[in-house]
C-alpha cells in the first residue's frame, strides 16, 4: 500500500499527513518521538477493512512544520491542527486512536469536540486517572521534568550515538522505530521541537498535584490497551479511566507489551481497534 504523504496547509501549520483508503474516517495521532509511520500496520490493516484512515505527523514530528516559539506546543494546539484538518479533508466527523503524546491530544480532542464518535487511547490514560495515580507514576514520568531544562537533554540524548535513548527507551533494541526516531531527532531543531511538548505542557508547580481537574465526562466508548511492561507508565493510570467517563470503557492489557504498542505489538493493536470499530 502507498503510503506516501501529502503536505496539507492548514491555518496555523503546515502538516505532513497520511491519507488513504475509503470510507468511514479513523484519525491515527502519533507521541514522543514518533512519526505517522509508527502506525503503518494499522493504517494498512483499517484501510484494507474499508475505512479512510488519516494520520498526521503532528507538530514538531516527522516531516511537518516545527514552530520555534515554546508554546506553540500547548495541547490546544495541536487539538486546533486536527480540528482543522479533518476539514481541509472533508471529514465531519472520525474515530480516533492516540499513542503517547497523541493520545493526551486524542483524550482532548475528544472532550472538546462532538466530532470524535469513538476513542481508542494507548498507552496513556485519562487525564484525571493519571493525576490520581501517586507517587508510583511520578517517578516513572521523572523525564518530563528532565527534558524541561533547555539544551540538558539536546546535549545529553544525542551522545555516544543515542546510547540512553536507545538504552532507556527501547532496552538497547536495534530495529526500524529505534532508526526511524533516531533519523528524525537528528535533523536540526527536530530534537528541540520534541522536547518543546513537554516544556510547554508540564508544569512542576503541578507535577504532583492529585486534586481533580474536572474534565468533562465522554460518553462515546472509549478503548485503552496498556502494555505491562511500559517503562513510564502504571497500569494504574489505564485501568482507572474508567472512573471518569459515562460511556462504555474497554480495557485491552498487553501482558508483557512495551510502550511501543502499535509497532512492537502491531497485531494486537490492530485487531482490537478492528473489533472496537465494529463494535
Amino acid at each position: 500500500m502507498d503510503l506516501t504523504p501529502v503536505r496539507v496547509t492548514l491555518p496555523e501549520i503546515t502538516l505532513s499527513v497520511i491519507d488513504v483508503g475509503g470510507g468511514p474516517a479513523v484519525l491515527l495521532l502519533h507521541g514522543f518521538p514518533d512519526r505517522a509511520t509508527l502506525w503503518r500496520p494499522q493504517i494498512e490493516a483499517l484501510a484494507a477493512a474499508g475505512y479512510r484512515v488519516i494520520a498526521p505527523d503532528l507538530r514538531g514530528f516527522g516531516d511537518s512544520d516545527r514552530p520555534d516559539e515554546v508554546a506553540a506546543y500547548r495541547i490546544h494546539h495541536s487539538v486546533a491542527d486536527v480540528l482543522a484538518l479533518l476539514d481541509e479533508r472533508g471529514i465531519e466527523r472520525a474515530a480516533v486512536a492516540g499513542h503517547d503524546f497523541g493520545s493526551v491530544v486524542g483524550w482532548a480532542l475528544a472532550m472538546r469536540s462532538d466530532r470524535v464518535t469513538r476513542y481508542a487511547a494507548l498507552a496513556v490514560g485519562h487525564p484525571e486517572a493519571f493525576r490520581a495515580a501517586g507517587l508510583e507514576q511520578r517517578a516513572l514520568s521523572w523525564y518530563m521534568l528532565w527534558f524541561r531544562f533547555p539544551g540538558v537533554a539536546e546535549e545529553v540524548l544525542p551522545a555516544d550515538d543515542w546510547a540512553l535513548l536507545r538504552r532507556w527507551l527501547h532496552g538497547d533494541a536495534d530495529d526500524e522505530l529505534v532508526r526511524t526516531q533516531i533519523a528524525d531527532l537528528a535533523r536540526p531543531g527536530a530534537l528541540t521541537a520534541g522536547l518543546n511538548w513537554y516544556r510547554a505542557n508540564i508544569d512542576p508547580r503541578t507535577f504532583v498535584d492529585e486534586t481533580p481537574i474536572g474534565l468533562p465526562r465522554l460518553t462515546i466508548p472509549v478503548l485503552g490497551m496498556f502494555g505491562t511492561g511500559d517503562i513510564a507508565l502504571t497500569e494504574a493510570q489505564m485501568a482507572e479511566s474508567a472512573r471518569y467517563l459515562d460511556g462504555p470503557f474497554t480495557y485491552v492489557p498487553v501482558p508483557g507489551g512495551d510502550h511501543w504498542l502499535p509497532a512492537r505489538h502491531a497485531t494486537v493493536v490492530t485487531d482490537a481497534l478492528l473489533a472496537f470499530s465494529r463494535e
